[in-house]
């Protein structure tokens, strides 16, 4: 019971980060940084935009070691982030095509 405790507030506490960061971004930009490594994206589309910034995430500049980031049971973070802002992304796709005719992409750092 208690390990569901946790995994369940772990996913709270990190639930869609990407698609809150990207829905309405300050400027048209987000910085996607990665333990000081900056993304090779240059912008990702308004439309699943929090599933576009955790694939950024992981297409960063190399590193000299492996680091993923933090882990749950050895799983990425950005990983578990990703199957959730896939379903918060779908909950504002009406919101977000219709500032994606507007706008565009958002530019990246």
């Amino acid at each position: 019971m208690k390990r569901i405790i946790s995994l369940v507030s772990a996913s709270l506490v990190c639930v869609s980060c990407a698609t809150v960061k990207t829905v309405n971004p300050k400027n048209n930009q987000v910085d996607i940084i990665h333990r000081g490594h900056k993304s090779y994206c240059e912008s990702i589309p308004r439309v699943y935009s929090g599933t576009s910034y955790s694939f950024c995430l992981l297409n960063s500049e190399p590193s000299q070691t492996v680091n993923t980031g933090s882990t749950l049971n050895r799983v990425p973070l950005v990983a578990i982030d990703a199957v959730f802002s896939v379903a918060a992304d779908t909950v504002v796709l009406p919101y977000t095509v219709v500032t994606q005719a507007k706008h565009g992409n958002i530019k990246v750092n």
